[in-house]
């Protein structure tokens, strides 16, 4: 998958976690740009492009922002990666892991994470009691330690504002995604300890995102990207 404009990408998903075990898949993140005058046509240009081997996944920039003031978990780890991990780091790329905390508001980082963690726990529910395949239950503990990790990342970005892409102790989450493919019931005291968490403590966060940094980045991007068509010049 060749896609013009990278703007950032980098390593995601289980490796960047320190969860990744042998056998585990590279999963790549990252954003582009279309040419600006592609978006003054009649059809619009994608805007994400998903491949394999390897897996990466790049959003166009305005997808991008969209996401990330949405709380999307998975679009925010991308500007929150350790350095080591950017595999493309443009000028407009820092730029925007400059303006992160723009996009951060209280209601939406709670609702995306705790409801991202739901989900996996809805997954874990709809597999009984754990008598399934040694597959099935290698993706039960999969979806358990992500749904401890989004629990942890949520309040961290909700109490701090910041967010920490490593976990502390990998085999933690490990055994713990271990319990809960054996009875998938483990999960509900760590989902409602983070219900009661966000709840309880204060946030640094505002109310609502402030958009307008974002807007100036994405305006700078479409005009570093713009040429003007030589059949209008004269027109």
């Amino acid at each position: 998958m060749t896609v013009p404009n990278v703007l950032l990408s980098g390593i995601v998903g289980s490796t960047a976690y320190g969860l990744a075990h042998e056998g585990s898949d590279i999963d790549r993140l990252g954003l582009f740009a279309v040419p600006t005058e592609r978006l003054h046509g009649l059809h619009r240009p994608k805007e994400s492009h998903v491949g394999t081997a390897p897996d990466r996944t790049l959003h166009e920039a305005a997808k991008w922002c969209r996401l990330a003031l949405g709380g999307n978990p998975t679009a925010m780890e991308l500007v929150w990666l350790p350095d080591d991990l950017y595999e493309v780091r443009t000028p407009l790329g820092d730029e925007l892991i400059g303006i992160r905390s723009a996009f951060l508001s209280a209601r939406r980082v709670r609702d995306a994470y705790l409801g991202y963690a739901t989900q996996q726990f809805r997954r874990l529910e709809s597999r009984g009691d754990g008598s399934f395949s040694a597959d099935t239950r290698k993706r039960t503990a999969k979806h358990a330690r992500h749904l401890k990790r989004l629990c942890r990342q949520g309040l961290e970005l909700y109490t701090t504002g910041r967010l920490t892409i490593r976990v502390e102790d990998p085999e933690e989450y490990h055994a713990f995604g271990e319990r809960v493919a054996a009875d998938p019931s483990a999960a509900l005291p760590l989902l409602s300890h983070y219900e009661d968490a966000f709840g309880a403590k204060p946030t640094v966060l505002p109310d609502e995102p402030d958009e307008a940094p974002a807007e100036a980045w994405l305006r700078r991007v479409r005009a570093h990207f713009w040429a003007e068509a030589p059949s209008a010049l004269g027109a």
